[in-house]
């Protein structure tokens, strides 16, 4: 069983990964003004007759919506594929996230995430009004059940944050703006973390959505899936240099994060965790169902 999206990662539109990423809900428009760009409804805001004002340049429709400024104020909203529970989870916001609410309708939010711009549905009883964050959770999850990469806002009480909503170790948080060194030490945070498609918390995580945590708590802005990751993060690795502690691998629909030259520390569907591995044992695996088991080796400049 290889690491793939049926297992620990999703679909990529990539060479070697030939499934399309499932958006059922997603009509693509049709009209008479010319052809319609070949736009990636996963982090393009558009269906039927009405697009995201942001796209008014690249696609000829009859309505364009100004997206409002929302707050995610629960610990984890699942953004879905569908206006449906049982619709496919295509990710999940944390606490104190930003949404771009671009249609509120029929008990569904339709819109995206700001930090990433991955279009989804999601309940509207986890937005709020936007207000201005002072800390990021530093720790797998609080005492009071706010998980990695939350943010959070309050007052400051000796060694606690009241956040208003309860209270926070200001040993469990870093103020906005300061950064990690080590991305890997993140991610080791969360081994044993189950393995859940399209998750982004220790409740449940995918690969990619590891990497982005991993990676935005040390500064950098990481796109959701592994093949948007592939784009657009980092540079390659020469054929025979020895990996290192933070280099990044790339296999169909899927991805992982070294800890050392040999080790691969990843979500993995086959192990149903984040757990991490001998990088070969992974390759090995991987490689029975595909010929070219790594896509790419890339090193991140931090």
């Amino acid at each position: 069983m290889n690491d793939s999206k049926n297992s620990s990662s999703r679909p990529s539109p990539r060479p070697g990964n030939p499934q399309p990423p499932k958006r059922p809900s997603v009509s693509r428009p049709s009209f008479s003004l010319g052809r319609t760009p070949a736009l990636d409804p996963r982090i393009h805001a558009f269906r039927g007759d009405r697009a995201d004002i942001a796209l008014a340049d690249r696609l000829a429709l009859p309505h364009y919506i100004a997206p409002a400024k929302r707050q995610i104020v629960v610990p984890v909203a699942d953004l879905r594929a569908d206006p449906s529970d049982e619709a496919e989870l295509g990710s999940q916001l944390l606490h104190g996230e930003r949404f771009a609410l671009l249609a509120d309708e029929n008990g569904w939010a339709w819109g995206y995430g700001a930090h990433d711009g991955f279009v989804g549905f999601l309940r509207p009883d986890a937005l709020g009004p936007v207000s201005e964050p002072s800390h990021v959770v530093a720790v797998p999850q609080t005492e009071s059940g706010l998980f990695l990469a939350s943010r959070v806002g309050g007052t400051i009480d000796g060694e606690i944050l009241d956040t208003g909503t309860g209270s926070i170790p200001l040993a469990d948080l870093l103020p906005i703006g300061e950064k990690v060194d080590d991305p890997v030490a993140i991610a080791e945070s969360l081994i044993g973390a189950p393995y859940l498609l399209g998750g982004r918390s220790a409740r449940g995580i995918d690969c990619s959505g590891l990497v982005q945590i991993a990676f935005g708590m040390a500064g950098l802005a990481v796109p959701r899936d592994s093949d948007l990751q592939l784009a657009a993060i980092g540079t390659d690795i020469a054929e025979g240099d020895p990996l290192r502690r933070g280099d990044i691998v790339f296999f169909p629909a899927h991805v992982g994060m070294m800890t050392d030259g040999e080790t691969l520390l990843h979500a993995s569907g086959h192990a149903g965790a984040v757990t991490s591995e001998p990088l070969a044992q992974a390759v090995a695996r991987i490689a029975e169902k595909h010929n070219r088991p790594v896509l790419a080796k890339r090193r991140v400049k931090l």
